[in-house]
C-alpha cells in the first residue's frame, strides 16, 4: 500500500500545499518523497512508500535511463509483469513490478497499458515529452485515487480525499470548492495535456476493461482451462477451482510478510487456506498467520479458529470491549471518509484488527476474502430473487459499486495502519469467467447462498466441511453474538448522543440525503465534522439489501432467512498446530 499525490497549476514554491500531501502518510510509511518537476512550473509529486517489493530499487517517483521523459507514482501491484517483461522483451532497470507500467505506455499508449496489467493499481504518469499526464484505476477500484479539476484548469490528485480538501478549502479567502473532489472510476483512465505552468485540459477519459468480459492479459495465463462451452457442472467446478487458487498464488507476491485475514466465513478460509498451501508451495516453511476479532466468544471467532487447526495456521485472535469498540468510531470514519452505516459497522472491527497486526507483528501484506457475495450472490437477500435476471443483475451491481463501500473499507480500514490487502475474490479473469456462467447455476441453490462456490471446493479438503458450508454471516455482525449484536451496542450508545429533536431537524441539518436512523445521524455528524457537507456525496446511497420489503437496517440479522452458528452449532477448539493469542482490553494474555 502506498499513497500518491500531485498538483498541476499551483505554485510549487508554496510549501503549506505539501502539508496537504502528509495526512495520507500512513499508507507509506516507511518513505516519502515530494519533488517539483524540473524546468516545468507549477507541477508538484508526493509519494509515500510501504515497502513490498524491491527494497532498494522501488522507490518513486519512478524514471528510467532509457525512458527519461516520463515519471511515474503508482500504489499497486502488477501480477504479471514478469510474463509482460518476457513477452515483449523489455529491458528491465529494476526488480520492481511497476516498472512495467512504463515500457508499456512508450510502447503500446494509455489504453493498450491498462489492459495489459493483470494486478491492482492506481497511478499517474507525467510524459514531458508530449506534455501529457495519464491517470488510471484497476478494474474495481481496489486501489483508491481521487481527482479534482478547478474552473480555471488546476488538477489535484491523491490517493485519498482527505489530502486535497485543504487545498480547496481556504480559510483566509472564505472559499469552498471541496465539492469538485470525485473518486476516479474503476477500469477507466483519463489524459490530460498540460502546458508549461502546469495549467490541464483533459483530452480523453474512457473505459478500457468491462468485468463480465475476459481481461485481455488473460492471453499471457499459465492457467489451463477445462473447455465449459456447455456448462458441464464437473468442468465448471474445475474451472472455478483453477482460476480462484491462481488468483490467491499470484497476490503472494511479497518481500514482506504474508498474512491473512480469517473471520470463519467462507470467503476468508478458503483465502487463507489457499495462502497457506501456496506458501508451502514456495517452499516458505513457517506458518502464515491469521487474524480475527470479535467481542468475546462471537461466532466469527469460534468458526476461525476451527479453520486455523485445520490450515496449520499461527493464529491471533483479539478481543475487544463495547466501549472500545464504540471509541474506535470517530477514527474509524475519518479514515474511511464514509458515513455509510453498515460500512461503518463492518469497518470499527477491522480499523482496530489491523490496528493490532500493524502494531503486535510483522505482518504487512493481508489477505481479505472481500468481492465474493457480490460476485457469487452470498448476501441472504439474494434468497428472495424475483428472477434469475433480476438476481444477475443486482451481483454486477454491487460488483460496479464496490470502490464505494466493502472494497473502500478493506483499503482505508487497513492503510490507516500502513497495511496492504489484497483480495483475490476481485481478480478479473476469475470474475469474468463467473460471471460466463448461466444465472440459474450461480443463484441460491437448496437454500444455500454461494452454492456453486462452495461446491467447487467441496472435494480439496481445504477448511472443514462444516466451515464451507457455514450460512452468510456479515462481518459486521458474526463480531458478536446474536444475543446482543454489534449494530445493537453501537445503537445504544449513540442513542444517548442523538435527540428525537436532533431527527426532527434532519432534513435541515442534512439537506442531501438526510439520515433516517439515531445511527445514521450520528456517522454523518462526525464525517461532516472531519470533511463538511460538499463532499458527502462521495457516498451517494446507504447499502441496504433489495427484494425485502419494508426493510430499514442493513444487518442481515433483521432478515427472515437469517441463521448463524448459534443456530447451527458450528464450534471449535483450539488444539494441533494453530496457536491463539487473545487480547484483551488492550493487552496480549
Amino acid at each position: 500500500m502506498c499513497g500518491i499525490w500531485a498538483l498541476f497549476g499551483y505554485d510549487s514554491k508554496d510549501l503549506k500545499l505539501f502539508q496537504s500531501a502528509m495526512v495520507i502518510n500512513r499508507r507509506g510509511p516507511d518513505n516519502f518523497i515530494f519533488q517539483n518537476m524540473s524546468r516545468l512550473q507549477n507541477c508538484m509529486l508526493g509519494f509515500h512508500r510501504l515497502q513490498i517489493n524491491d527494497h532498494n530499487g522501488g522507490m518513486q517517483p519512478m524514471r528510467l535511463v532509457q525512458l527519461p521523459h516520463l515519471t511515474l507514482i503508482c500504489n499497486g501491484e502488477i501480477y504479471n509483469f514478469e510474463k509482460l517483461r518476457e513477452a515483449y522483451k523489455f529491458d528491465f532497470e529494476s526488480s520492481c513490478d511497476c516498472e512495467i507500467i512504463l515500457h508499456l505506455y512508450e510502447k503500446f499508449g494509455p489504453e493498450r497499458m491498462c489492459k495489459e496489467l493483470d494486478g491492482v493499481f492506481a497511478f499517474l504518469i507525467f510524459d514531458t515529452k508530449n506534455m501529457k499526464i495519464t491517470i488510471a484505476r484497476d478494474t474495481y477500484g481496489v486501489r483508491p485515487i481521487f481527482t479534482f479539476q478547478t474552473e480555471d484548469n488546476k488538477l489535484g490528485i491523491c490517493s485519498e480525499a482527505k489530502g486535497l480538501i485543504d487545498i480547496l478549502k481556504r480559510k483566509e479567502e472564505g472559499t469552498d470548492e471541496s465539492e469538485l473532489i470525485k473518486a476516479f472510476p474503476p477500469a477507466h483512465y483519463s489524459v490530460y495535456s498540460f502546458q508549461e505552468d502546469g495549467i490541464v485540459s483533459l483530452k480523453t477519459h474512457a473505459k478500457f476493461h468491462d468485468f463480465t468480459k475476459t481481461p485481455e492479459h488473460f492471453k499471457h495465463t499459465t492457467v489451463e482451462l477445462q473447455p465449459s462451452a456447455d456448462y458441464t457442472r464437473p468442468v465448471v467446478l474445475a474451472n472455478i477451482r483453477a482460476l480462484f487458487t491462481d488468483a490467491v498464488e499470484k497476490r503472494l507476491m511479497s518481500g514482506r510478510p504474508v498474512g491473512s485475514l480469517l473471520s470463519g466465513g467462507l470467503d476468508s478460509s478458503l483465502v487463507a487456506a489457499i495462502t497457506a498451501v501456496g506458501q508451502r508451495k514456495k517452499g516458505i516453511t513457517e506458518p502464515i498467520q491469521t487474524f480475527s476479532i470479535g467481542l468475546g466468544e462471537s461466532p466469527d471467532v469460534i468458526a476461525a479458529r476451527k479453520v486455523a487447526e485445520h490450515i496449520g495456521s499461527e493464529h491471533y485472535e483479539v478481543s475487544f470491549t463495547p466501549e472500545e469498540g464504540f471509541e474506535a468510531v470517530k477514527a474509524t470514519i475519518y479514515a474511511l471518509e464514509s458515513f455509510d452505516v453498515t460500512t461503518v459497522r463492518a469497518s470499527t472491527p477491522m480499523y482496530l484488527l489491523a490496528k493490532y497486526i500493524s502494531e503486535k507483528t510483522e505482518t504487512i501484506v493481508i489477505m481479505s476474502g472481500e468481492g465474493a457475495d457480490e460476485l457469487a450472490q452470498g448476501y441472504i437477500y439474494f434468497h428472495k430473487q424475483p428472477s434469475l435476471e433480476e438476481g444477475d443483475k443486482e451481483s454486477k451491481r454491487l460488483l460496479k459499486d464496490l470502490y464505494m463501500y466493502d472494497v473502500l473499507r478493506t483499503d482505508r480500514s487497513t492503510a490507516a495502519h500502513g497495511l496492504e490487502v489484497r483480495a483475490p475474490f476481485l481478480d478479473h479473469a476469475f470474475t469474468s469467467y463467473y460471471l460466463s456462467l448461466p444465472a440459474e447455476m450461480r443463484r441460491p441453490t437448496d437454500g444455500v447462498e454461494k452454492h456453486l462456490l462452495r461446491s467447487a471446493f467441496s472435494d480439496a479438503n481445504l477448511i472443514p466441511s462444516e466451515i464451507l458450508w457455514r450460512p452468510k454471516e456479515a462481518f459486521s455482525d458474526g463480531v458478536s453474538s446474536k444475543k446482543k449484536s454489534w449494530f445493537e451496542i453501537l445503537q445504544g450508545y449513540i442513542d444517548e448522543q442523538i435527540s428525537d429533536e436532533d431527527m426532527q431537524l434532519a432534513p435541515e441539518t442534512f439537506p442531501f440525503r438526510p439520515p433516517t436512523t439515531k445511527e445514521a445521524y450520528y456517522y454523518r455528524q462526525v464525517f461532516e465534522s472531519n470533511y463538511g457537507p460538499k463532499m458527502a456525496k462521495l457516498i451517494p446511497y446507504q447499502w441496504m439489501p433489495k427484494w425485502m420489503g419494508e426493510c430499514s437496517d442493513p444487518s442481515a440479522r433483521v432478515l427472515s432467512h437469517y441463521k448463524n452458528d448459534e443456530d447451527t452449532k458450528v464450534n471449535g477448539k483450539v488444539n494441533g498446530n494453530a496457536h491463539v493469542q487473545v487480547k484483551t482490553n488492550g493487552a496480549v494474555a
